[in-house]
């Protein structure tokens, strides 16, 4: 499910988009934004507050010919960030599609927008954001994860630690594990309240799950079933107060 934002100057080619977007049924939300200022004012809050937030973009549908900055200029700050969402031009205009997918654009649909071309083009970006990974609501109980094609959901009491892997978290549970497109800041965040808690740079852990703490050489670890991870200085001392204050330690 898809959340979008489209951006036209005009109006009422805005408003026919977001009638036709809004009736995909692989469209979670459509917003609109009537200038490129507006738009990257929103996608950035979008990118800051993070991947489950409900302000979140996926996809930007983006006119070409604004006043002041263009959707070419658009793209080429967004191509910026680290994980910029994805663009589809939309424009009465032809002669910009060899630049527009220069810009890594997923789609170039030219108006007026014809409602089968326009599912075309969500074809194809909900196949791309599914290659990058489902959109996660960490507060829930259960975190879809993607498997041979298939959306499983785990239930976060199956889930034993959360290893960072740049912007994705893996979650290993006593089966086995799972990369979910979320950064490890956001489910400690989020899973504080759960029991977790943050070992190391690489690692969150669920505290209830923890079954040894060793000292070495002034190096401090824990075990985890079969893992065995390190706890960095910074957190030792937090580490070892939560484990003592656990019921039955």
């Amino acid at each position: 499910m898809l959340r979008v934002l489209a951006v036209d100057d005009e109006q009422p080619a805005l408003e026919e988009l977001l009638y036709l977007l809004r009736a995909d049924p692989r469209v979670r939300s459509a917003e609109g934004a009537t200038s490129a200022t507006e738009a990257l004012r929103r996608i950035g809050a979008a990118l800051d507050a993070g991947p489950d937030d409900p302000a979140a973009v996926d996809v930007v549908f983006l006119d070409i010919h604004m006043a002041g900055l263009t959707g070419l200029d658009v793209a080429r700050l967004l191509a910026g960030f680290a994980e910029p969402p994805l663009i589809v031009f939309v424009t009465a205009h032809e002669g910009f599609a060899v630049h527009a997918f220069d810009l890594k654009a997923v789609d170039y649909v030219l108006k007026p927008v014809r409602r089968e071309r326009l599912a075309e083009a969500v074809r194809r970006v909900a196949e791309l954001a599914g290659e990058r990974g489902p959109v996660v609501d960490t507060s829930a109980d259960q975190i879809p994860v993607e498997l041979g094609g298939v959306t499983r959901f785990v239930p976060v009491a199956d889930i034993v630690y959360a290893e960072a892997q740049g912007d994705y978290a893996r979650l290993h549970t006593d089966t086995g594990s799972h990369l979910v497109r979320i950064p490890l800041t956001t489910l400690e965040e989020r899973w504080r309240s759960r029991g977790f808690v943050r070992i190391h740079r690489r690692h969150l852990v669920a505290l209830a799950r923890i079954d040894e703490l060793r000292l070495d050489a002034g190096a401090m670890s824990v075990r985890v079933g079969d893992a065995e991870l390190a706890v960095s200085r910074r957190h030792a001392r937090a580490v070892r107060d939560l484990l003592m204050r656990l019921p039955g330690r």
